[in-house]
C-alpha cells in the first residue's frame, strides 16, 4: 500500500496535488510520502514482536537526512555501508547505539569514524577486516562489538547483481569457516563478539531461502554457544520485496515473514536486528517527469522525457520495471497505445520501458514512476551534466523540498582549471 491516489481526476501524494508540486519545483523530481513510510516501518517492527527487535533502516534504499529524521523519531536504527552514510546518520540525530555498521571494504579511517562516534555494531566480512578492526580498536584503547557475517551458500533466487549469499558472491566468511573466525575474534584485543549476521539479497519474493539460510544461522547460533561466545543478537539482514506492479506480483508480507522468523529462532532468546531498505522506501517515492516530445518512429512511437537514466537507473541497470502513470487520470475505456518510453541522454540504454501500454499522452503532460522510492534517487548522477534532481517530502497536506536542484553554476564551479592551462 501506498499513500499516491487519484483524487478529482489528479494524482496526489497524500492530500498534495502532484501538479501543484510540479508547478512549484518543477521536473523532472522525487516525491516521497512519510505517511507510507511510517506505516512500512511500523508494520516490520509489529512483525517481530514481541520479540526483543530493532529495524535498522538500510540507508543504502534512501539517504535523504530529511527521511533518516523521520524514521529515526519512530524509534529506527540505521544500516550504513559507508563513512558518509554514518555521518548522515548521525546528522538525523540517531544515536550511534541504534548504527549498525555493514559492508566488505570498511577502511580504517571509517572504522575510527564509528568507534569515536558511537556505534552499535560492525558486522565483519572478513579475516582481514577483523585484524583491522582490532587494530584500530587497540590503538583508541576501546572495544568493538562485532557480528560476524557468514555467507550461508543460499539460493536467494533473485537477480544476479543484487544476490549476497551464494559461495561465489563477494560477501561474509563461509558459513563452514565461521567458528573458526569466531575463535580468532575471541583471541584478539579490542574486539567483543555479540552476534552473527546474514544477508542474501534483496527483492526476495519468497521466503523459503530467508528460512533455510536463517536454520543455518540457528545451528551456527547453538555450535557459538557451545564454543563459549556470547550469542545475544542474530542480525537477519533485509532483502524482503515490494510488488513492482499492480498485476501478478505478490512478495510475502512483513506479518508472514515475522511468523517465520519467530518459528525459526524464537527460542534462542537472542535479540532480532533486521535491515529492511527496499520494503519501507521503495513504493513510498514517485518519480515525476514531464513529456518532451511524442516521436513517430519505424514501427514504434517514443515518448521522450525530461527524466532519464541518471535519474532512475535501475531499468538501464537491472532491466527493472516501473509502473508509469499519467498525473492526470485517463476516464475508462480511454485509448491506449504501444510507446516505448526513453530520456534524453544520449545512450540507447537510457530507455525505462518498450511498448509499454499508456494512455494517449502529448508534449508537456505529467507521467510518475511508481515504487521509485528506493535505489533512485541514491544512484542518480551528473551524467551529461543534468544535475540531480529534487526530493520533496509530503506530509498530508503539506510538502518541502529537502533536496533542492542544484544550478549549472554550482556544477561547474566543483570543477578547477591548473594554472598551467
Amino acid at each position: 500500500m501506498d499513500h499516491f491516489q487519484y483524487s478529482g481526476g489528479m494524482l496526489h501524494a497524500e492530500d498534495v496535488s502532484v501538479s501543484e508540486i510540479a508547478a512549484q519545483v518543477g521536473t523532472p523530481f522525487y516525491v516521497y510520502s512519510a505517511a507510507t513510510l511510517t506505516r512500512h516501518f511500523q508494520l516490520f517492527s509489529e512483525a517481530l514482536s514481541p520479540m526483543p527487535h530493532l529495524v535498522c533502516f538500510a540507508i543504502k534504499s534512501l539517504s535523504n537526512v530529511a527521511v533518516l529524521k523521520l524514521l529515526g523519531q519512530l524509534g529506527a536504527g540505521m544500516d550504513v555501508v559507508s563513512g558518509g552514510e554514518y555521518l548522515r546518520a548521525k546528522a538525523a540525530g540517531v544515536p550511534g547505539d541504534r548504527i549498525v555498521f555493514s559492508g566488505v571494504g570498511k577502511t580504517r579511517d571509517e572504522m575510527r569514524m564509528a568507534l569515536t562516534g558511537g556505534i552499535r555494531q560492525f558486522n565483519v566480512e572478513s579475516e582481514p577486516e577483523l585484524l583491522a578492526l582490532s587494530a584500530v580498536a587497540t590503538e583508541l584503547g576501546t572495544t568493538a562489538p562485532i557480528a560476524i557475517r557468514v555467507n550461508p551458500d543460499v539460493d536467494a533466487k533473485t537477480h544476479e547483481k543484487i544476490a549476497t549469499g551464494k559461495s561465489e558472491n563477494k560477501f561474509g566468511i563461509p558459513i563452514a569457516k565461521a567458528r573458526a573466525a569466531y575463535a580468532q575474534a575471541a583471541s584478539l584485543p579490542g574486539i567483543k563478539v555479540v552476534g552473527v549476521d546474514v544477508h542474501i539479497g534483496s527483492q526476495l519474493t519468497d521466503l523459503a531461502p530467508f528460512e533455510a539460510a536463517f536454520t543455518k544461522v540457528r545451528e551456527l547460533a547453538l555450535q557459538l554457544r557451545a564454543d563459549g561466545h556470547q550469542i545475544t543478537r542474530l542480525d537477519l539482514g533485509g532483502g524482503l520485496g515490494i510488488p513492482y506492479t499492480r498485476s501478478n506480483e505478490a512478495p510475502p508480507l512483513p506479518v508472514d515473514y515475522g511468523t517465520m522468523v519467530k518459528r525459526v529462532l524464537g527460542d534462542l532468546d537472542v535479540e532480532i536486528e533486521i535491515e529492511p531498505g527496499r520494503l519501507i522506501s521503495g513504493n513510498s517515492g514517485l518519480l515525476v517527469s514531464e513529456v518532451i516530445y511524442v516521436k513517430n518512429g519505424e514501427g514504434r512511437d517514443f515518448l521522450i522525457l525530461d527524466a532519464a537514466m541518471n535519474d532512475l537507473v535501475r531499468p538501464s541497470m537491472y532491466g527493472a520495471h516501473h509502473d508509469i502513470i499519467p498525473v492526470i487520470e485517463g476516464t475508462p475505456g480511454s485509448p491506449t497505445q504501444p510507446f516505448d518510453v526513453v530520456g534524453p541522454v544520449c545512450e540507447t540504454g537510457d530507455t525505462f520501458a518498450k511498448g509499454r501500454d499508456l494512455p494517449l499522452l502529448a508534449a508537456g503532460d505529467l507521467v510518475a514512476f511508481r515504487s521509485a522510492g528506493a535505489y533512485g534517487a541514491v544512484m542518480a548522477s551528473e551524467y551529461n551534466t543534468r544535475p540531480l534532481i529534487p526530493e520533496v517530502l509530503v506530509q498530508g497536506d503539506q510538502f518541502a523540498v529537502i533536496r533542492a536542484r542544484p544550478t549549472f553554476d554550482e556544477i561547474i564551479s566543483r570543477d578547477s582549471i591548473p594554472e598551467w592551462l
